[in-house]
C-alpha cells in the first residue's frame, strides 16, 4: 500500500515543495480532515471511487474533491456516458488505487486509472494556499500549494454540481500541466 513516505519520497524527487503533517487524532476517512486540521473543508481534498457500468463492462473512476463533497452518482454517470454508477467497495478501492480505502491521495494514481477533478474545487482556493489531502495513512495529512497539487493530479475537470442530458458528455482537457 502506498503512504506518506512514497509521497513524500516522489515529491522529493521531483523537488516539489511539500508538507507532511503528523495529525493530532487518527483520521478514519479524508472526510475529516477539516474537522482534525480545523482548516475550511474547500482547503481538504479527498478522492472518491466510484465503479462505472458502461455496456456491461464495470470501470472504476477516482473523482478528486473537497472534503464532504461526494458527487451524485447520476453526476458523474453523465459526464462518463455510463450507464450506472455506485460508490467502490474498499476491495475496489484497495485494489486499483494501492492506498487504504477512505485515505486515498490524489496523487500516485495508477495512470490506467480514469480521475475526474471537480471543478469547484479546481477553481476554489487560491493558488498560491496550501491545501491538505490524505496520504493513505490515518495518522498523516500532505500540506502542499493548492496550484501544485492541481497540476500534478492527472485529471480532468469536470462540472459535478448538476446531472447532465446523456448527450452531453465533453470533457475538458487534462489539468496536468506539468
Amino acid at each position: 500500500m502506498k503512504d506518506a513516505l512514497a509521497i513524500h519520497r516522489w515529491l522529493l524527487a521531483h523537488q516539489i515543495h511539500h508538507e507532511i503533517v503528523r495529525l493530532p487524532r487518527p483520521l478514519t476517512c479524508a472526510d475529516e480532515l477539516p474537522e482534525v486540521l480545523d482548516a475550511p473543508a474547500s482547503r481538504c481534498v479527498c478522492v472518491t471511487v466510484f465503479e462505472a457500468v458502461t455496456r456491461g463492462v464495470a470501470e472504476p473512476v477516482a473523482v478528486v474533491g473537497a472534503a464532504g463533497t461526494v458527487p451524485a452518482p447520476s453526476a458523474v454517470a453523465a459526464i462518463l456516458g455510463a450507464d450506472r454508477v455506485s460508490t467502490a467497495s474498499a476491495f475496489v478501492v484497495n485494489s486499483v488505487t494501492d492506498y487504504a480505502a477512505g485515505l486515498v491521495c490524489p496523487l500516485l494514481l495508477p495512470d490506467g486509472l480514469a480521475v475526474l477533478v471537480d471543478q469547484r474545487l479546481a477553481d476554489g482556493p487560491h493558488p498560491e494556499e496550501s491545501v491538505y489531502t490524505a496520504t493513505g495513512e490515518r495518522r498523516t495529512a500532505l500540506r502542499i500549494r493548492a496550484a501544485r497539487l492541481f497540476s500534478l493530479v492527472a485529471g480532468k475537470p469536470a462540472d459535478l454540481t448538476v446531472p447532465r442530458p446523456r448527450g452531453l458528455t465533453t470533457l475538458a482537457s487534462p489539468m496536468r500541466t506539468a
